[in-house]
C-alpha cells in the first residue's frame, strides 16, 4: 500500500514487490522526527538527485532470520516509508546505514519507517547480536543511479566486525594465580525431582591468557553447571533471562515438544521446563534461540549426567566437556563469521585451553578413574584419548561399548557434536598420563590435559 507524506504528495506503490517474498525476521520503525534528524537520504541525494514529492511504501516482513523482501527498489527521489510486521517469535530491528532505525519489534509487533529520499543504495541489517551475520540484511536501491551508495558519513556502519581483535596462543602459560575449573564430577541428589534455576548472565571472562570474551552463559559459567540425576527422574527448570536478547534452553535429555519450553523469552522474563529423564547418558543441554551456532559459540551450553542404573562406583570421577572458542574484539562476545567459516581460535574442554596441563587432574596408582565427556561443539567432534592408559569401559551415546573382563580395550573415545558417553581406566602407575583430543589440530589448539597420579 502507499500512504502520502503529506496532503499535497502523490503516493506511489510497490505491493505487489513487496509481497512477493513473505519469509525472514526483522522489524522496522523509526519516529517522523527521528528520521528527519538523520536527513542522510536526502542529503546523499541533494547533489544529484531531485526530490520528486511522492512517497513510496513497501511492506516487509520479518521471518526466519530474514527480511521478505529483502531488495527494495524505489524511484529515484521519493521518499521511502517502510511498514514491517514481525512474524516471528522473536524480537527484531531495522538499522539503516544512513542512522536511521526502529526500535526492537516483538512478536507479531509492526513498526513504520521513514527512510527518507532515496537518491541511492542504503543497506540495513537487523542490529541484535549475530542476526545480521545470520542474513537479516536488506538492501534499498533508487532505480536510475546504478546503485550509488547514499552518503552516510557521520554514522559508521554500526554492525560492523569488531576490531582489536586479540591474539589468542593455545600454548601460553596463564598467570599463576589462574584456577581451573573444577572437573569433578558431583554426586547425584537423593530426590527424584530435582529444580534447577538457570540464570542467562552476560560475563566478560579471560577465556585464554591474555584474551577476553564477553560470554553468554547459564549461572555465568561456559560450559554451564553440570547437572546429575538417575533414570526416571525430573527436572523442573527455571530459566531466567537476565541477558540483553532473547534466550531459550534445549535439553537433550527431555522428550517433549519444544514448541513451548525451548521457545526464546525477551530479557526479564522466564519460563519452567519440566521433563523425566527416561534414557541414561550424558546429554547436552544448550540455549535453542536462532542463530543456534551464536549462542553456543558465545558459551550457552552444558552437561546433564543421567546414570546408567546399573553404574558402579569408581575412586576418581571427572567430566570434560569440549567446546570451541571463537573470541571477537576485547571483551566483546564472539565472532560469527569465525564461527560461520569454522575456524575456531582455541579447541578447549571446560572452557580454557589446556588449564589440565598447568592445573592437572589428580588419582592415585591403582585408582579406577571414570571420563565422562560431551561434546558440545558446536562444529568439531572430538576423539578422547589418554596417552599411556588402555579403556577398559567405553559407554557411548547410551550404550556400553566395552566392559573390564573383556578380551579386548580401547583407545579412544569418538564423538560427533552433542554426542556424549564415558570412558574408564585404571592407572598403575605414577606419573604424568597427558589427555588429549586425538584430532590433532584441535589437540594444538587447547584440547589437551594431564592426569597426575601419585603412589599410593
Amino acid at each position: 500500500m502507499s500512504t502520502p507524506d503529506s496532503a499535497s504528495a502523490a503516493p506511489r506503490s510497490l505491493g505487489g514487490f513487496a509481497t512477493g517474498v513473505a519469509l525472514v525476521l526483522l522489524a522496522v520503525l523509526v519516529g517522523a522526527a527521528a528520521q528527519r534528524v538523520s536527513g542522510g537520504p536526502a542529503r546523499a541525494s541533494a547533489a544529484e538527485i531531485v526530490a520528486t514529492g511522492h512517497t513510496t511504501t513497501v511492506a516487509v516482513t520479518a521471518d526466519g532470520m530474514r527480511f521478505h523482501p529483502d531488495r527494495i527498489t524505489v524511484p529515484a527521489g521519493d521518499r521511502l516509508v517502510i511498514e514491517l510486521a514481525n512474524h516471528d517469535r522473536r524480537r527484531h530491528d531495522l538499522v539503516l546505514a544512513t542512522g536511521a532505525k526502529t526500535g526492537a519489534v516483538g512478536p507479531d509487533g509492526t513498526a513504520r519507517l521513514d527512510a527518507g529520499v532515496i537518491g541511492g543504495r542504503v543497506d540495513g541489517w537487523c542490529s541484535l547480536p549475530g542476526h545480521r551475520q545470520a542474513g537479516m540484511i536488506l538492501t534499498i536501491t533508487a532505480s536510475g543511479t546504478d546503485g550509488r551508495v547514499a552518503d552516510t558519513a557521520g554514522h559508521g556502519d554500526h554492525a560492523a566486525g569488531m576490531t582489536g581483535m586479540p591474539h589468542m596462543d593455545a600454548m601460553a602459560t596463564p598467570d599463576p594465580g589462574f584456577t581451573a575449573r573444577d572437573a569433578t564430577a558431583p554426586t547425584a541428589a537423593t530426590g527424584r525431582l530435582h529444580r534447577v534455576e538457570l540464570r542467562v548472565q552476560e560475563v566478560v571472562r579471560e577465556v585464554a591468557p591474555g584474551v577476553r570474551q564477553k560470554l553468554w552463559t547459564f549461572n555465568g559459567t561456559a560450559p554451564g553447571p553440570v547437572l546429575r540425576g538417575r533414570v526416571g527422574d525430573t527436572f523442573e527448570i527455571t530459566l531466567i533471562n537476565d541477558g540483553s536478547v532473547d534466550h531459550g534452553i534445549d535439553f537433550h535429555a527431555g522428550a517433549l515438544a519444544p514448541d513451548r519450553p525451548m521457545r526464546p523469552i525477551n530479557p526479564g522474563e522466564r519460563l519452567v521446563y519440566r521433563f523425566t529423564a527416561t534414557k541414561a547418558g550424558i546429554w547436552m543441554y544448550h540455549c535453542s534461540t536462532m542463530p543456534m551456532l551464536y549462542h553456543l559459540g558465545n558459551g550457552m551450553y552444558g552437561a546433564l549426567i543421567i546414570d546408567p542404573p546399573d553404574l558402579a562406583p569408581v575412586d576418581r570421577e571427572y567430566v570434560l566437556v569440549q567446546s570451541e572458542l571463537y573470541p571477537g574484539g576485547d571483551g566483546q562476545p564472539g565472532d560469527l563469521a569465525k564461527m560461520q567459516a569454522e575456524q575456531p581460535d582455541a579447541v578447549v574442554f571446560n572452557g580454557y585451553p589446556a588449564q589440565y596441563v598447568h592445573r592437572p587432574l589428580t588419582a592415585r596408582t591403582g585408582d579406577r578413574v571414570r571420563i565422562w565427556v560431551l561434546d558440545a561443539g558446536p562444529n568439531r567432534s572430538t576423539a578422547f584419548h589418554v596417552v599411556g592408559a588402555v579403556f577398559d569401559t567405553v559407554y557411548a551415546e547410551g550404550r556400553r561399548q566395552l566392559q573390564p573382563g573383556d578380551a579386548g580395550g580401547a583407545q579412544v573415545l569418538p564423538l560427533a557434536p552433542a554426542a556424549g558417553g564415558y570412558v574408564e581406566t585404571v592407572l598403575s602407575e605414577a606419573g604424568h598420563y597427558p589427555f588429549v583430543s586425538h584430532i590433532m589440530v584441535d589437540a594444538e589448539r587447547g584440547a589437551r590435559g594431564s592426569i597426575e597420579v601419585s603412589p599410593r
